[in-house]
């Protein structure tokens, strides 16, 4: 089924003819439509209120929770698309592996893999491990109205990284020797973190998700032909696996540029551009065919209002010969990020793009 196709997900007519679908589908907007990545939670104080004491991975598999949590920057910023509140390692979690999101470090994972036995550890994912995600997207969906609901998951590369360093890393050692220090086990580890990726995301869509965007959050430290070889098979062996549904698929990584035509042809439908690239250039290097995502640095956000505006007119000019584009940062919201800021950079964007 094409992207182009009306999705068989019984999703509603104003859903599929939003501004953001329009716009992953390269079709006309009415303006230019605009979410942020890391929007649910992270900045808002309504969403520090209300996960207060409450641990991070258990906050994902409360549905009400979620729910909340999700609508709360829809309700504050008028952003086209929600962002579904969990994190990459809930589907790691449900599968039975030993981790946990630990304030100010991230997921760290109590028994690395460094063996095929290891490997063992990594069984299938089913809907009934995730029960709390079809309950919290069917909620989510009948309050979200038109706008759309993004779902999303961790890429292979991403994940093998968290499981192989054992948490987050800065150089990638213990993944890179693996992945050149023995072929097949890395082959096998990606690949089976596809077919848990790819259930991951079937359920979001089947419960109601109108696009998904796949998190290839540290792809960005690989050089091009260790991506082509080792990583990229991975990757669109999510992509195939969710193309029947007809949503529109995003892929993201951080410090991508060097390998931004290579994400497109794993598949996505929209490629995420950090704000290291101008969105120009990034077209360039992605090719046709492709609708992009970005891409305003999120540290500008800390400046006054003034040189925010001038910035986000750079990216809105870069982006005028796009085939399609979705207005986001380059990365995340910044914890420390004033929501006013952002709820302004929404309404400048759709005033700006208004058609």
């Amino acid at each position: 089924m094409s992207v182009n196709d009306r999705p068989a997900t019984g999703q509603p007519k104003a859903t599929y003819d939003s501004a953001f679908l329009k716009a992953c589908r390269r079709e006309p907007v009415p303006h230019t439509p605009v979410w942020f990545m890391r929007q649910a939670g992270r900045s808002l104080p309504e969403y520090r209120k209300v996960r207060e004491g409450i641990p991070m991975l258990e906050s994902c598999m409360r549905p009400e929770l979620v729910t909340e949590i999700t609508l709360q920057p829809v309700r504050r910023h008028g952003v086209d698309a929600a962002i579904y509140y969990s994190d990459i390692v809930v589907p790691l979690k449900a599968i039975g592996v030993d981790l946990d999101i630990k304030p100010g470090v991230g997921p760290v994972v109590e028994h690395p893999i460094h063996t095929r036995a290891d490997l063992a550890r990594l069984r299938d994912l089913t809907p009934e491990d995730v029960p709390y995600v079809t309950e919290a997207i069917k909620l989510l969906t009948a309050e979200l109205g038109e706008t759309p609901l993004i779902g999303f998951a961790g890429a292979p590369f991403t994940l093998a990284s968290y499981l192989i360093e054992g948490g987050p890393s800065r150089t990638y050692e213990h993944t890179k020797a693996l992945m050149h220090g023995d072929p097949q086990l890395w082959a096998d580890l990606v690949d089976r973190l596809a077919d848990i990726t790819a259930a991951f995301l079937k359920v979001q869509i089947e419960a109601g998700a109108s696009a998904v965007q796949l998190f290839d959050s540290w792809a960005g430290a690989l050089a091009p032909a260790d991506y082509r070889r080792s990583v990229l098979p991975a990757s669109a062996k999510v992509f195939r696996a969710v193309e029947g549904y007809g949503v529109p698929r995003i892929h993201f990584g951080v410090g991508t540029g060097e390998l931004l035509r290579l994400m497109g042809e794993a598949g996505a439908d929209v490629v995420g551009v950090d704000w290291r690239v101008p969105l120009d250039e990034a077209a360039r290097r992605v090719g046709p065919g492709k609708a992009l995502q970005g891409n305003l640095d999120s540290a500008v956000l800390f400046a006054p209002w003034e040189a925010v505006e001038v910035k986000a007119r750079e990216v809105l000019d870069a982006a005028a010969g796009l085939e399609g584009h979705v207005f986001n940062l380059g990365h995340g919201v910044l914890p420390s990020t004033d929501p006013d800021a952002l709820t302004r950079l929404v309404e400048y964007v759709h005033t700006q793009t208004a058609r």
